[in-house]
């Protein structure tokens, strides 16, 4: 099959997908493109957002949609490590005696959602975490593979603080994107409550599957990217730390510590799928500006000037795109 076959197939995919769940899910057509350019992009994805948007329906129509398995784990500080990978039980078998059956937890399934991540412990949230990075996890010394394609997608609840464990930033660091959900405007609020308070909406039709995923996966991994975009990639990463001559007033002043190398990963991947989605096969300059707030307002870390004034993290990648941006043009 020729590239350009694929990516028009591509193209008629991502469409099928979005109107189907739109269907169940209101008003979130550029977060369930983000969470498809994660997905596609082989990444997970940090939602943060007040309770009641509908980060549990989002998750749960995409596994519907892309016909995957889906579960939910409700992070508690009681959860254990073994509550998500699951554990060892005696099975008593009639010819062979007892022996250890492995039960998997809820991480096995193709869809993950992490409600309420920061309210579990670290212990617990380093057994995520080994799944997130390498795509196993390990029981009693044995590795059991997660299912693929494997994607967690977490929560977090901005307002509500009080007895949670801030996750660590390497843990941060290993979410593609970083997604805010905005409240619904008012003809969205109107239209979900025509939803739930209406018929309910007959079952969700499938519109691609596991090995289709892959598919995807492996023609976005072929998109061409021009040298100048990867040197621009790699220069908003750089410009993200203070120390650099490049970065900007803003960052010298406010950051304390800039994106990792892993930002400049994404940066390309996502804006692959980015260009892949816009129906082209190679990547643009807006492609990878489309993307760099998700990529990047995670992976800055402030400094105690920067909390202190309540900087948001956004506006300082909007200066960084400026600044390169006009480095590069000029």
């Amino acid at each position: 099959m020729d590239i350009e076959k694929e990516a028009r197939e591509f193209c008629d995919t991502v469409a099928a997908i979005r109107n189907e769940a739109s269907r169940v899910f209101v008003g979130g057509e550029q977060l369930v493109e983000e969470v498809l350019i994660a997905l596609v992009a082989d990444g997970h994805v940090l939602l943060e957002g007040v309770p009641g948007l509908g980060k549990t329906l989002l998750v749960r129509t995409l596994g519907g949609v892309l016909d995957l398995s889906f579960n939910r784990i409700q992070f508690t500080p009681d959860l254990m490590p073994a509550d998500i990978t699951g554990t060892n039980v005696v099975i008593d078998g009639k010819d062979t005696g007892r022996s250890f059956h492995f039960q998997p937890g809820p991480i096995f399934a193709n869809l993950v959602l992490a409600d309420e991540i920061n309210r579990a412990t670290p212990k617990t949230q380093s057994a995520l975490l080994e799944a997130m990075e390498e795509y196993h996890v390990t029981v009693m010394g044995a590795l059991h593979p997660l299912p693929e394609p494997f994607m967690v997608l977490a929560t977090q609840n901005p307002i509500e603080m009080e007895g949670t464990y801030p996750l660590p930033e390497a843990q941060v660091d290993r979410f593609f994107f970083k997604v805010l959900m905005e409240y619904p405007a008012l003809s969205e609020l109107v239209a979900i409550v025509d939803i739930t308070t209406g018929e309910p909406v007959e079952k969700l039709e499938p519109q691609a599957d596991a090995p289709g995923i892959m598919k995807m996966r492996a023609l976005a991994r072929k998109v061409p990217v021009a040298e100048h975009l990867k040197e621009y990639a790699a220069r908003l990463v750089l410009a993200s730390h203070p120390e650099n001559p490049e970065a900007p007033v803003i960052v010298r002043e406010f950051v304390r510590y800039g994106a990792s190398p892993r930002a400049a990963r994404a940066l390309i991947l996502g804006a692959k799928v980015k260009a892949l989605l816009s129906g082209r096969f190679n990547v643009s300059h807006s492609d990878i500006e489309a993307i760099a707030l998700p990529v990047l307002r995670h992976r800055i870390l402030l400094n105690f000037r920067g909390e202190a004034e309540e900087v948001d993290t956004d506006n300082i990648v909007r200066e960084l795109m400026k600044e390169i941006g006009s480095v590069l043009r000029s």
